[in-house]
């Protein structure tokens, strides 16, 4: 089985960390981390679900390097944490559902495209119907 990490500003709606890996472990969210694309110091808050892949030490020291808060739900309450499961129903639907990836090189690839396009082609109705890049662009002015 593969599988995908994303992490993404929810003040944006962009991908801003991704990863694809065979076991869905600290290892999986960890290389999100690394490939981070914004500045450490605009996130505040990490939501996430309770899964055994996001409660382990390697995490707990990555947020608390980059002074991050981790927001769960309490279990079996995932109205406590919507905005987490809301943002990553997207992905999971848009990109995962129903796929069977040939590789796991072919998961890396579609991946890194699907990344590419949420952020530079997908619109947002919470952006006031644009994308992610151009309302960064809005922002910054």
């Amino acid at each position: 089985m593969e599988l995908h990490s994303l992490l993404i500003d929810l003040h944006i709606r962009s991908i801003i960390g991704y990863s694809a890996g065979k076991k869905k472990d600290s290892q999986l969210v960890y290389k999100a981390f690394s490939k981070f694309t914004c500045n450490s110091n605009n996130v505040n808050i990490f939501h996430t679900h309770k899964g055994n892949e996001f409660k382990n030490k390697i995490l707990d020291e990555v947020l608390e390097a980059f002074k991050i808060k981790k927001a769960l739900s309490k279990k079996w309450c995932p109205c406590d944490n919507a905005v987490a499961e809301v943002t990553y129903k997207i992905p999971k639907t848009e990109f995962a559902y129903k796929k069977v990836f040939n590789s796991f090189e072919e998961l890396e690839m579609e991946l890194f495209e699907y990344v590419h396009w949420y952020n530079n082609h997908r619109i947002h109705g919470s952006l006031n119907y644009t994308i992610p890049v151009e309302y960064k662009l809005k922002l910054s002015k």
